[in-house]
């Protein structure tokens, strides 16, 4: 089962599927898939750690996710933005080898026998990105994001910290 969950930045989302994890199990995992990128972000990943009581088992992975999957379980993988950030920046910005692997390793987890519960970033409802890398990372992202929905069993978007169910 995937469920898929994007909105904006802090749209609610980690804490929603947080919930939903806790709502399935009482020993869920965390995948988080973020480089650490410089303090500001260290501190806020730490942050986000303290949130998780001892419940949760957390797992670190930038790449491929599938790899460190549990054989069974609930997982929230947070985010697919941060991921798909490592991808662009290990290609430099070739949007073709960047989705040919991203495609890739994403189908991968449509055949886990667990529940992962996606976390993403919806990004093209804001402003134009000014320059092109930003064009064509919000283009990635949509298409992952797509890819993904039309996989999910159940997807949620998140406003202001309330779940609306689009599938």
């Amino acid at each position: 089962m995937i469920i898929f969950i994007s909105g904006g930045e802090r749209s609610g989302k980690s804490r929603y599927a947080q919930e939903l994890a806790l709502s399935k199990t009482d020993t869920p995992y965390y995948l988080a898939t973020s480089k650490i990128w410089d303090d500001d972000f260290e501190e806020r990943v730490k942050r986000h750690k303290q949130e998780r009581d001892e419940r949760w088992t957390n797992i670190e992975e930038q790449f491929e996710l599938a790899k460190v999957l549990p054989e069974h379980g609930v997982v929230v993988v947070d985010c697919i933005t941060l991921w798909l950030t490592n991808y662009f920046s290990k290609y430099k910005g070739d949007k073709e080898a960047i989705m040919k692997e991203a495609r890739a390793e994403v189908a991968k987890l449509f055949d886990y026998q667990g529940v992962l519960i996606i976390i993403t970033n919806e990004l093209g409802m804001g402003l134009h990105a000014s320059t092109k890398a930003g064009r064509d990372f919000v283009e990635c992202q949509g298409w992952i994001n797509q890819f993904i929905a039309a996989n999910a069993t159940e997807a949620y978007f998140m406003v202001s910290g309330i779940p609306l169910k689009v599938k």
